[in-house]
């Protein structure tokens, strides 16, 4: 959807910051690809900044070396990070790295354990399953709150978990408009760590999208469902006013299925070594998205323009 500057600006906050988080799982692909282009092309439009985050908190499937190759194709597309530079990331700790930040997610659980809002929880994915019932199969599965009252501690051996209010929560997503979502309907108390010592991407992110002064999110549509979680969590830290978010359509290799690097799609790697130059991967990832004509070829640094300017 390409929109006017009067009308870009108008629904987006002003000079925002934004971020672009891969988690290093596998490859980057062509669905971080059109990421990016949403990412750096509506701060740019906006007269805004972009900080990278490397989602890391599962360090069961996250790995060093998929990290060190997400930020050389990063760096080889021409997509400029404003905060948390790669170079930062190759120097050693950084902020932006999730698992450089328990100190963070520590405090903050700390914090909604005095407030009696967190407590430990024992109940297996197996366990919850089958207390959810035919439920389990028709949507998302929903935590019915089972340890809350039996005290458990706040400690190794067990999961944490956020209690809920039964608040509905409204937002105005930039693209799709207004939505109101019931997270304690949808998933219960929302799990922050699990019993392997993972904080949860649910957690991390409001968590880091708090602290770190995040006030424009753009995802993919596959997390527009987490919004209304990721609110309420930042209005039980302390965020008085939430991140305005936009949510762009997928790029799906079938109608069921996105592109995914657990499934080993096409990754910019490949590419790269198919001979693609980086305004190639851009152009293609752009008009797979719908937001290119055809496919020729744009740079990192021309994709503002296919927000900017006028239909």
């Amino acid at each position: 959807m390409l929109l006017s500057p009067v009308a870009l600006t108008a629904r987006l906050p002003p000079l925002p910051l934004t971020r672009f988080a891969p988690a290093p799982t596998g490859q980057l692909h062509m669905g971080h690809v059109v990421n990016a282009i949403h990412v750096w092309g509506l701060a740019r439009a906006s007269g805004g900044r972009v900080l990278l985050r490397v989602e890391d908190h599962d360090r069961q499937r996250c790995r060093p070396e998929y990290e060190a190759r997400l930020l050389e194709d990063l760096d080889w597309l021409g997509f400029t990070p404003d905060v948390f530079p790669t170079k930062a990331f190759r120097a050693g700790r950084c902020e932006g790295r999730q698992s450089d930040r328990d100190h963070v997610y520590r405090a903050a659980a700390a914090d909604l354990a005095a407030r009696g809002l967190m407590y430990g929880c024992t109940c297996t994915r197996r366990e919850i399953e089958a207390a959810a019932g035919d439920e389990a199969s028709a949507g998302e599965l929903r935590y019915s709150g089972t340890c809350r009252d039996r005290g458990w501690p706040l400690d190794e051996a067990h999961a944490w978990r956020v209690c809920l209010p039964d608040d509905a929560i409204t937002f105005d997503d930039a693209r799709h408009g207004p939505s109101t979502q019931m997270p304690s309907s949808q998933c219960g108390d929302l799990l922050a760590r699990d019993r392997l010592g993972n904080w949860t991407y649910q957690f991390a992110v409001a968590v880091d999208d708090h602290a770190q002064g995040i006030d424009l999110v753009i995802r993919g549509d596959d997390l527009f469902a987490s919004t209304g979680r990721q609110i309420l969590l930042g209005r039980l830290l302390g965020r008085t006013t939430p991140a305005t978010y936009w949510h762009h359509p997928l790029v799906m290799k079938s109608p069921t299925q996105k592109l995914s690097k657990s499934d080993g799609d096409t990754s910019v790697r490949d590419l790269r070594g198919a001979g693609w130059t980086p305004a190639r991967v851009i152009g293609h990832a752009a008009h797979a998205a719908g937001l290119g004509g055809d496919a020729s070829e744009i740079a990192a640094v021309d994709v503002a323009s296919l927000f900017s300017a006028r239909r």
